[in-house]
């Protein structure tokens, strides 16, 4: 399937089976495509890495801490949000390449806020989970077996680095610039934009992290706080999907007001 075949599936998915898919779309839907997988091996490699250095102090797990693997951990942790920056870099290189050929722009009259790309439910279910998760991190470390007091720290250290690699892909979204020329590309942009926050926003890297960090601990409360705060999390997540507007009826609904040139 070609680049524009696939633009053409993407705009049918969203609901915006009317709008006429473009090479400069087809060109930017695939930029984000391979930057998103790009992410998604960055955080694959980066919950191995919270793993091993998790599994590292196990067989000293009755005595000091080690400062070696949560010096690992944070450095990895910078590299995770460098390597992030520089895909974000990547998308409006692209973005601004393919501005630099429309004969005119397009925008909203209004700059779309985090409430129109990400919604309040959603919002609220990510500041909740982590929020939700540095308290249990923070609860292991008043843990007396030295191996939770560990699993806490390396979780805390894990969530901060997820919560700034969020933090830099949502400012990203919220502030790139439109690319459109007319009325369909300009809701064709918000829709993706609109997808982007969504997927940047998913809390999935939390509700792993406990998996590779807490649950060979014996405070078996701690495991099962861990379990149901993650059950909870994606039942969630189910309920606002199901109950919140797809991403095409958010794009549309933006877009009424008239166009700026």
């Amino acid at each position: 399937m070609t680049n524009l075949e696939q633009a053409g599936a993407w705009l049918a998915g969203h609901g915006l089976a009317g709008v006429e898919p473009t090479p400069l779309l087809a060109a930017r839907l695939a930029v984000r495509r391979r930057a998103r997988l790009a992410g998604d091996v960055l955080l694959a490699v980066f919950l191995c890495g919270v793993a091993l250095a998790y599994i590292s102090d196990l067989p000293h797990g009755e005595g000091p801490v080690r400062r070696g693997p949560l010096l690992a951990l944070t450095a990895m942790v910078v590299a995770l949000v460098l390597a992030q920056s520089l895909l974000d870099r990547w998308v409006r290189r692209a973005d601004r390449r393919a501005a630099a050929t429309l004969p005119r722009r397009a925008a909203h009259p209004v700059r779309l806020g985090w409430r129109t790309l990400l919604g309040r439910p959603r919002a609220a279910l990510t500041l909740a989970t982590f929020a939700g998760a540095a308290a249990l991190a923070v609860r292991g470390l008043t843990e007396e077996v030295a191996g939770a007091r560990f699993a806490a720290v390396i979780l805390l250290i894990g969530l901060a680095g997820v919560a700034t690699s969020m933090a830099v892909q949502l400012r990203h979204v919220l502030t790139h610039p439109t690319v459109a020329d007319d009325e369909a590309s300009l809701t064709a942009d918000v829709a993706m934009r609109v997808e982007d926050a969504r997927a940047v926003a998913t809390p999935s890297v939390v509700w792993c992290l406990p998996v590779v960090s807490v649950f060979s601990t014996t405070a078996g409360w701690w495991n099962a706080a861990w379990l149901v705060f993650t059950v909870l999390g994606v039942a969630a997540l189910a309920l606002i999907s199901a109950r919140t507007a797809g991403t095409g009826t958010v794009a549309r609904h933006a877009t009424n007001a008239p166009s700026a040139g």
